[in-house]
């Protein structure tokens, strides 16, 4: 009887179960019904969709509340255009959003791709594409969707990406005489003669820029006055107008000067040259953050760099670096135009940059953020799969005039303009020329690298957090950027992108 009484409370309580899921699956539809008005859920499709951007404003293209994100902004528009169904609306998660390639604050991208559920227009993909642009600002563009199998996952399907580098020529004339990295550069070659190039092109650069200074007739007074002019404040600086004036003459000539120049074929061959080393699989570890030489993800492959012939934009003379490869660490790229921008500057063998994927550690300054932006991911492998699926194949070709017109308005021009109000670049190679301390930059010299055992510097990742503050017209917020470092330098070995 004890048996068959505890039989019937076990059925009791499984009835009384299921009424209680009965009850809160009823409560959920109504919910949801009333959400709906009562109409039936729109079918959602797993999408690839190519957008461009110009990431200047932005905290990056990951989501990061509280900052304004370039993801951030795509959701919204997704909203609103009614491409996500209610129920999702609270949270990208509940949509599967993923990007294809993560770029950081103020970088651009001509091409990158997010992943998600999407719910489609009647009226097709263009249509759906149309909406959503009515709801973003003119500096992000969605560029096509694209339906996908449900198991499609941009960043993982991703074989490759292209990105892009635009540098200023005179980033290539060799250090200010009497700064103390050209001083360095002297000494060394004395010590060991025979290593480090001449340069004679750079070498009458800086005579006609003395001559220009003589022409300026600036007295021995105001050259004292220009030397000893270090404001600690906003306020000194904002308090002596005639100092201030007589500061901003004399740069300008500098400044000027730099932007007549006109790289030689010679100059711009050895620059080639230095690009060329990083095709193939080497140790990126020193073109990164907190990687060991041990760590096998520290391996990446370089398909195909290329830099363009050099063209005039605004007096200014530009070249174009491109660079194919798997896939990038943290600050990779910015690391390896720095390295092989200052290989070219400073006359010392190209081969220097093939002892930096050695266990050595070199601490590589960053180049300036503000060139840097993704060309494009690439599908080759996975397109084929999805050919097999019946899905179109994701390429960025079919937009590319609309892409090219993008870039001109919206990036290009933000580079250029920057760059000579700015004086961006101007400020970062003239930063590495002026730093004081012995045996930093020692590997850009006839000295060459030495043992890591010997002396560990980690001050040139800093050089540029100086740079980049004024680049980005406010300062860092550092805790942020502690954790998202860390985050991002997480990275997996295969298929996954952080930009430099």
């Amino acid at each position: 009887m004890a048996t068959d009484a505890q039989g019937s409370d076990e059925q009791s309580a499984q009835s009384v179960q299921r009424g209680q899921r009965s009850k809160w699956t009823k409560a959920r539809k109504a919910d949801w019904d009333d959400r709906k008005g009562s109409k039936k859920q729109k079918q959602e499709w797993k999408v690839a969709v190519m957008v461009g951007y110009c990431g200047t404003g932005y905290h990056g293209m990951q989501l990061n509340p509280p900052h304004k994100t370039i993801e951030g902004e795509l959701f919204d528009a997704f909203v609103k255009a009614g491409a996500i169904s209610p129920y999702n609306a609270d949270d990208p998660k509940k949509s599967g959003l993923i990007r294809a390639a993560r770029t950081d604050k103020g970088v651009h991208a001509a091409g990158n791709v997010v992943s998600l559920k999407l719910v489609i227009d009647e009226a097709g993909e263009e249509a759906t594409v149309e909406n959503i642009n009515k709801q973003l600002p003119d500096q992000i563009r969605v560029w096509g969707i694209e339906k996908t199998n449900k198991a499609f996952d941009c960043r993982k399907m991703c074989s490759s990406r292209v990105y892009e580098y635009l540098i200023p020529t005179y980033a290539f004339i060799a250090p200010k005489p009497g700064s103390f990295l050209a001083k360095q550069i002297i000494e060394q070659e004395k010590l060991n003669p025979g290593i480090t190039r001449p340069d004679e092109e750079s070498a009458k650069f800086w005579e006609k820029y003395e001559q220009l200074v003589k022409e300026a007739n600036f007295t021995e007074e105001e050259m004292e006055r220009i030397a000893e002019w270090k404001p600690t404040s906003v306020e000194e600086y904002e308090s002596d107008y005639d100092t201030v004036r007589l500061v901003k003459k004399f740069k300008n000539i500098e400044y000027n000067a730099k932007r007549e120049y006109r790289v030689s074929q010679e100059k711009l061959t050895v620059m080639r040259d230095a690009m060329a080393v990083y095709l193939g699989h080497h140790n990126f570890h020193n073109f990164t953050l907190g990687k060991h030489f041990k760590d096998p993800s520290a391996g990446r492959y370089m398909k195909e760099i290329t830099v363009s012939d050099p063209f005039v934009i605004d007096q200014t003379e530009w070249c174009s670096i491109k660079i194919h490869g798997q896939s990038f660490m943290l600050h990779q790229i910015r690391k390896m135009i720095a390295m092989a921008s200052l290989v070219t500057r400073t006359g010392c063998p190209v081969e220097r940059i093939t002892q930096c994927f050695n266990a050595d550690k070199v601490n590589i300054p960053k180049a300036p953020a503000l060139g840097l932006l993704l060309e494009q991911p690439v599908y080759s492998g996975y397109n084929q799969r999805l050919n097999d699926f019946g899905y179109n194949p994701l390429e960025f070709s079919k937009y590319e005039e609309k892409m090219q017109a993008f870039k001109m308005k919206h990036i290009y021009d933000k580079i250029y303009k920057e760059e000579v109000t700015e004086n961006v670049f101007n400020a970062f190679y003239n930063f590495i020329d002026s730093y004081a301390t012995e045996g930093v930059f020692d590997f850009l010299t006839a000295k060459g690298i030495t043992k890591s055992a010997d002396k560990e510097v980690d001050v040139p990742d800093k050089l540029t957090d100086a740079v980049d503050e004024k680049t980005e017209k406010k300062e860092e917020e550092k805790k942020g950027e502690k954790v998202e470092e860390k985050k991002d330098d997480k990275t997996s070995k295969f298929g996954s992108c952080t930009i430099c």
